[in-house]
């Protein structure tokens, strides 16, 4: 896939490897995973099974290096395959994304040989996911009014607080946590910890009874007296807002890459479905009405796909990676969110019932523009990076 005048020099065809994975995702999330994709949904299920098949497959250790069992693979490479498993299910996507881009990365980035050797090995084969403990009940977007503690104890850490909104509660085996050590030292009194599911004092609460995704976990996680090694303290102590705002910046392609997935599906679904659709005689498809509004969406798709795809591939070159980041993922996201509701508007009445693939991509694609950081927010950080140089 090439396109021209996005940027001087950028040249998006895929290699050889990129394309053998782009098919092997594909035929996998189209066999595998579809056939229960609704039933999962319906039951709130877990995909366990599935899940350990994408660890087997290599996706869920995709930026990690082959020295810790990953793959190895490149920023691009990885949203490539969020993209299709979020064409067939997002809830599966969100799940692998959350593992690969908040848990995984961060520890990759800022974690010591010893941490990255002893942690990211059994993340990276499927062994287990991981999750990441930044929101709070009364902190979301303004990370330095956390409540969650972490004091030293000798050769440990013990943490005291909650998380709320956690992707993967109750299934993951590792989290990054973030925690205040300095309550005087403000944004620079935060650090990063790699907390196990089985530390003393850690526990999960209920599955949040959530819109959309239903077959991805999430809940609140507690932390009391949770005690953990010294060694599992993440970079260094004060460095979490960094560790914090690089691993959002990064995350944010998946997010990007996940809305563009369910944008596709979107459009393939309200053309297949104006063509089957008869009204006044004639196939839907035909009311130039209907025309419109699919060639919108077709068009939104590749501007945001493009999008996605630059900022992913400048992820590791660039400079301003972040905002472009943050370019990709309003845009993408709120574009997905208009194609889905335009899709449903297509089906009419029929895409009001969850008969229809239709109604349970319009839950699922709406909460892309709050997580990883809301639409605002974005657009706060879009504006920042712009006014400040």
């Amino acid at each position: 896939m090439t396109t021209t005048g996005t940027a001087p020099g950028i040249d998006f065809s895929f290699g050889e490897d990129q394309e053998l994975i782009r098919e092997e995702v594909r035929r996998f999330a189209q066999e595998r995973i579809q056939p229960g994709t609704r039933e999962r949904d319906q039951k709130h299920e877990f995909p366990a099974a599935i899940i350990e098949e994408l660890g087997e497959l290599g996706l869920l250790g995709m930026m990690v290096g082959e020295a810790y069992g990953g793959a190895g693979l490149d920023a691009l490479t990885y949203c490539v395959a969020i993209e299709e498993l979020a064409r067939i299910c997002p809830s599966t996507a969100v799940t692998m994304s959350v593992s690969n881009s908040v848990c995984c990365w961060p520890i990759a980035r800022f974690g010591s040989e010893e941490l990255k050797k002893r942690i990211l090995p059994p993340l990276a084969s499927g062994g287990q996911i991981g999750g990441f403990g930044l929101t709070e009940p009364g902190s979301g977007s303004d990370i330095s009014t956390m409540k969650t503690r972490a004091r030293r104890d000798g050769d440990s850490w013990i943490l005291d607080g909650e998380k709320a909104w956690i992707t993967n509660a109750g299934a993951a085996g590792t989290y990054v946590v973030l925690a205040v050590t300095d309550p005087k030292a403000g944004k620079r009194g935060i650090s990063g910890f790699v907390v196990p599911a089985d530390a003393e004092g850690f526990s999960v609460g209920a599955s949040e009874e959530k819109l959309g995704l239903k077959a991805s976990k999430t809940a609140t996680i507690y932390f009391e007296n949770c005690r953990i090694p010294a060694a599992n303290l993440l970079g260094e102590e004060g460095q979490g807002m960094k560790i914090a705002l690089a691993t959002l910046d990064h995350s944010r392609l998946g997010i990007a890459a996940q809305s563009v997935g369910i944008h596709q599906r979107a459009l393939e679904l309200a053309v297949t479905y104006a063509q089957e659709r008869v009204q006044f005689g004639v196939p839907i498809a035909q009311h130039q009405a209907i025309q419109f509004s699919i060639a919108t969406l077709a068009t939104e798709l590749e501007a945001a796909r493009q999008l996605t795809y630059y900022a992913a591939s400048s992820a590791a070159t660039r400079k301003d990676a972040g905002r472009l980041a943050s370019q990709a993922k309003v845009y993408a996201s709120e574009a997905a969110n208009r194609a889905c509701a335009a899709a449903l508007q297509i089906h009419g009445g029929n895409g009001f019932c969850e008969d229809y693939e239709i109604a349970r991509l319009y839950r699922d694609v709406r909460v892309t523009t709050i997580y990883e950081g809301t639409s605002e927010m974005q657009r706060l950080v879009i504006a920042r990076h712009l006014l400040r140089a």
